[in-house]
């Protein structure tokens, strides 16, 4: 599959966005999904993740109960709702996909595939 992340941009810090990531050559009921982002000078974080049939979700503690991450198979798309943005969420937002495995994970070394990220900004 191949993925391409939308709906970055710049918001003011207690606003909300919502990404999408959209996948193409293969269906994404296929595979495990996850949202990870890279601050300027940071590691690559783990944000959340959802079961093939988004009946399981696990979050990054400092994202629970701000962010939910969803999907729509039929669409063969992927989202996450992001409320309460703080200038601390400024990155690159990313989704991943992880085909083989049984569960999801935080470990971005199981997503063997990756969009190509969008840019999200928190003014204060």
């Amino acid at each position: 599959v191949q993925l391409q992340a939308y709906g970055g941009g710049l918001v003011q810090a207690g606003g909300s966005l919502r990404l999408s990531c959209v996948g193409s050559g293969d269906a994404m009921r296929n595979y495990i999904m996850g949202w990870f982002r890279q601050a300027p000078g940071k590691e690559r974080e783990f944000l959340a993740t959802i079961s093939r049939g988004g009946n399981s979700r696990d979050y990054a503690d400092f994202v629970k109960g701000r962010f939910t991450i969803s999907r729509d198979n039929t669409q063969n798309t992927m989202y996450l709702q992001m409320n309460t943005l703080e200038p601390e969420d400024t990155a690159v937002y990313y989704c991943a996909a992880d085909r083989f495995s049984r569960t999801g994970s935080t470990a971005d070394t199981q997503y063997r595939t990756w969009g190509q990220g969008t840019l999200v900004t928190v003014s204060s």
